[in-house]
């Protein structure tokens, strides 16, 4: 019997949203990423005497907007806490963040993993603001021989969304988090961009043997930012602590850290419990009350979230696949919202995103947010195939003109000759030439080989440089040959 089967996994995931505010949630400092080092600074949000924190409005909107996007409940009354602890990221030597009265708690979140639904418990999600960010000499902190501090980072207003432990194989983790991200994406929390820091994970994970309702020592890996990392690392860990448990070791209750290179946890520290950081009413902001009004002006402003716009695809027409392709992000949803305003016909829009747009977009490593194809010229182009302007091959062409140019299609297709080739007696010539040109083909189909008439077609698209109306083709050819 293999680990796997032996043990059953527990995880719950800690994730840090960093919201999208100009401003940082204690002091005025721009938010703006990729500044030079200790550029976006000042006396507040280093913590330095005699400052004093003001709060920033637009953050606790965001993390009211949030909660109800999770189905939490939104707090009447909520305040901040002094989180203390030392680390030479942390300026102050605490961090202002909220303990007992968090801003949203009791929500839930519905994953799909191999058609099975399933709702993911939100315990909490509470503001902070985040710390500082180590600069290594090396290429990770266990293999540095000394470390620099960047406070840019140090107040960027943080939502820390913390799950119930309920999620009990891999992929219901990395299901759970592309699921958030959506979410958090979708409502405008915060950009989302992982590859920035936006979004960090702590992964929380133990065993416990299957059957068993006691949950194991679990160890937490902290600061994930891609799902391809949560995942290796999950893999990782569970091995590891299989291994411990299996040979008659503890597993240790610590901090870790994932090293991406090796593909390994490494032990940071030993886990802090609650009371260790001596938690006290943050005496210099007040606590904050939230009226029913309040909430009701956030939710009047909530937009149309991931499931909700799945649901309204599937009742276009699309399958259950296509609506959960097309709304993977909310760039890509907009930006089919935005040309089936110009195009009606939601299938055959759907199936040139998925396909030649989709790949035309990842050949040039660009992303649908950054489309040199407008939605409306992908409409244009694929009105002009409905209306037998031009054929899909030749549309193909055209529409790689478009992302290397700009130009519209109409003036691609004037400027280059593409128009499709509708004159039946331009293309009657060209069907007789073909039909003399290949008298085999030609046998096959009069002998009851069918489908010898699509050599023939492919002639003539050949002849015309995929400019002849293929249908048009057809019924001439089948004509043709009928009277041969």
């Amino acid at each position: 019997m293999s680990y796997r089967e032996q043990y059953e996994m527990v995880c719950g995931v800690e994730t840090h949203v960093e919201m999208a505010t100009k401003t940082k949630i204690f002091c005025g400092c721009s938010t703006e990423f990729g500044q030079g080092q200790n550029t976006q600074v000042c006396p507040g949000c280093l913590g330095l005497p005699g400052t004093l924190p003001v709060l920033n409005r637009e953050a606790v909107n965001l993390a009211i907007k949030a909660g109800l996007a999770l189905n939490c409940k939104i707090a009447e009354f909520t305040k901040f806490d002094r989180k203390n602890y030392f680390y030479p990221d942390l300026s102050k030597n605490y961090q202002t963040s909220q303990f007992d009265r968090p801003i949203c708690e009791n929500g839930w979140l519905e994953i799909n993993v191999a058609g099975e639904k399933k709702r993911i418990g939100i315990t909490r999600a509470h503001m902070e603001e985040d710390a500082g960010k180590l600069v290594h000499s090396g290429e990770t902190i266990t293999t540095s021989n000394s470390s620099g501090v960047d406070y840019n980072r140090a107040g960027m207003p943080l939502l820390e969304i913390v799950s119930e432990p309920d999620m009990r194989t891999v992929d219901e983790v990395v299901a759970y988090l592309e699921g958030l991200i959506q979410v958090m994406e979708y409502a405008g929390i915060s950009d989302c961009k992982l590859e920035q820091g936006s979004v960090r994970f702590d992964i929380n994970v133990s065993l416990r043997k299957r059957g068993s309702k006691e949950f194991g020592t679990r160890t937490e890996t902290k600061n994930l930012n891609s799902f391809s990392s949560v995942r290796r690392c999950l893999e990782y860990e569970i091995e590891r602590q299989a291994e411990l448990l299996e040979s008659g070791e503890e597993v240790i209750q610590e901090t870790r850290t994932w090293d991406e290179g090796k593909g390994v946890t490494l032990s940071l520290r030993s886990k802090e419990d609650a009371p260790d950081y001596r938690y006290f009413p943050e005496p210099n902001l007040p606590p904050i009350l939230i009226d029913k009004e309040w909430v009701e002006k956030i939710k009047a402003t909530m937009p149309e979230l991931p499931m909700a716009k799945r649901e309204r695809l599937e009742s276009l027409g699309l399958s259950e696949y296509d609506a959960v392709v097309l709304t993977a992000t909310k760039a890509m949803g907009d930006y089919f919202d935005q040309a089936l305003e110009k195009f009606d016909d939601a299938k055959t829009l759907a199936n040139w995103m998925m396909g030649d747009l989709s790949a035309l977009l990842k050949t040039n490593l660009c992303s649908f947010a950054d489309s040199p194809v407008a939605p409306q010229q992908l409409a244009t182009l694929l009105t002009l195939i409905q209306k037998g302007n031009i054929s899909g091959k030749i549309a193909k062409t055209v529409l790689e003109e478009i992302y290397n140019t700009g130009k519209n299609p109409e003036i691609i297709i004037k400027e280059k000759g593409l128009a499709q080739i509708s004159d039946e007696c331009q293309l009657e010539k060209i069907v007789l030439e073909v039909i003399s040109s290949n008298p085999k083909s030609v046998s096959d189909y009069q002998a009851g080989k069918k489908n010898a008439i699509g050599f023939l077609v492919g002639q003539v698209m050949k002849a015309t440089k995929g400019q002849a109306n293929p249908g048009l083709v057809n019924k001439l050819l089948k004509e043709r040959l009928s009277k041969e």
